[in-house]
């Protein structure tokens, strides 16, 4: 909205120099009516005006309204979901008995509370990389990397000894599970050398990462030594045994990179003074054109996941078919499929917010802090399980542990997935 002439004017009103001068205090406890005080002592001294043209006050004013909250509605919307899901993880009697996308076992509510899910790793990740673009644009290039090298150094160990230990409750740390955490923290590292090449350059790597990632599916490094370790870090998830010591690569991380390194050139759709409008539509295209690509690919089993969809035991199921794609690594038709509508959100919600939605931005301004803040669902399912006739020394990790279906009746994860639960105990899960 344009300021109005009055308010050009007001501004342009002369500022006079007793305002700024020594002689202040002095006005301020004249006794002398004030218009006469200022022209026996300012008469002769040139007054300094302040003023700033109308079409900046309206670039100002028109900026300001303009403000875009898309970015943490989005990022908000997605911790949400992401809550929800480890609700059902800790709190579901099948949680760990059966993957929810296990057509073969699960129904169709089952199905898309899992399903719905896919959508938060690469959103977050992907706003990540607008984010830091964002955040470089108020600093030097040595400045951002130095910020995105300090940033991931912290989130790789934020995932390595806090979560973890919250997670096992067993300070000896032997099982460590590389997750959403610890990769962003990696792709931040890389992307602290990346940002010294150009954009062009950088959006580049990350769309060769994301698209031709898939033609390493049929790779494997068979056996538990170093490459087979960086393959697994690279590529390929897989559980290794360390000595004393268990890690779980969860979130391979080539893929990853590709999509925080394009996030970061989309950034620059959100440079001051770029054309909203026109945001809005290449957000509105891209989103659009990567579900038509997917659907394209998927239909035919073309490329791009390597698990195929097939036709089931009924129209419905034959759905859930198609849309179930690999997470560990995403898939191209996994980021396509969850970016598109990301985009496409993000172009519609570039408009003023209702009280709700304003609300949940105020998660997506402080994801970090939301992500430990939601570790209490832990908690309450440590209590629910003390309730349940558990003892505390069940919820120790030492290794981790697989499912068995005696513990059907088991309705808290810790107890059937993660922690080693004595084999005297009712729900008794093996350790590995």
């Amino acid at each position: 909205m344009a300021a109005t002439e009055p308010e050009v004017a007001k501004l342009q009103q002369p500022v006079p120099l007793f305002f700024l001068s020594r002689h202040y205090k002095e006005y301020k406890k004249s006794t002398v009516p004030k218009k006469s005080f200022y022209h026996r002592k300012f008469k002769s001294m040139p007054a300094i005006t302040m003023t700033q043209p109308a079409t900046a006050i309206s670039r100002t004013v028109k900026a300001k309204a303009k403000r875009i909250e898309s970015i943490d509605l989005l990022r908000g919307i997605v911790m949400i979901i992401m809550a929800l899901d480890h609700v059902r993880d800790y709190f579901h009697n099948s949680a760990f008995i059966y993957d929810p996308t296990d057509l073969a076992q699960t129904n169709v509510i089952l199905f898309f509370t899992r399903w719905i899910t896919h959508f938060c790793a690469p959103v977050f990740v992907f706003l990540a990389g607008i984010s830091a673009y964002l955040y470089g644009t108020k600093k030097s290039r040595k400045e951002l990397s130095l910020f995105l090298l300090k940033r991931g150094v912290w989130l790789v160990f934020a995932e390595l000894f806090i979560l973890s230990l919250f997670r096992t409750f067993n300070p000896a740390y032997p099982y460590f599970n590389l997750q959403v955490i610890w990769a962003i923290g990696i792709c931040m590292i890389t992307l602290s050398a990346l940002v010294y090449m150009s954009r062009r350059l950088i959006l580049l790597t990350g769309i060769l990462l994301i698209a031709a990632h898939n033609l390493l599916d049929n790779v494997h490094i068979p056996g538990d030594g170093i490459l087979s370790f960086i393959w697994a870090l690279l590529h390929e998830p897989r559980l290794f045994n360390l000595g004393a010591f268990s890690v779980n690569v969860q979130y391979p991380l080539l893929p990853w990179i590709g999509i925080m390194a394009v996030g970061y050139c989309f950034g620059s759709f959100f440079n001051r003074g770029y054309d909203p409008e026109k945001r809005r539509k290449i957000f509105l295209y891209i989103g659009i054109g990567a579900i038509a690509l997917f659907i394209i690919l998927r239909l035919g089993n073309f490329y791009g996941d390597p698990i195929e969809w097939s036709v089931q035991k009924n129209t419905v199921f034959s759905f859930l078919s198609f849309l179930n794609v690999t997470k560990y690594p995403p898939s191209l038709l996994y980021i396509l499929v969850t970016l598109g509508p990301a985009l496409i959100f993000l172009a519609l919600m570039e408009k003023p917010l209702n009280t709700w939605m304003e609300k949940i931005t105020i998660l997506g301004r402080v994801p970090m802090f939301y992500y430990l803040a939601h570790i209490l669902i832990h908690i309450f399912a440590v209590v629910a399980a003390l309730i349940s006739g558990y003892k505390l020394s069940d919820m120790i990790l030492s290794t981790r542990g697989s499912g068995r279906t005696a513990v059907k009746g088991l309705w808290f994860r810790f107890a059937n997935y993660i922690w080693g639960v004595d084999n005297t105990h009712p729900g008794f899960i093996s350790n590995m």
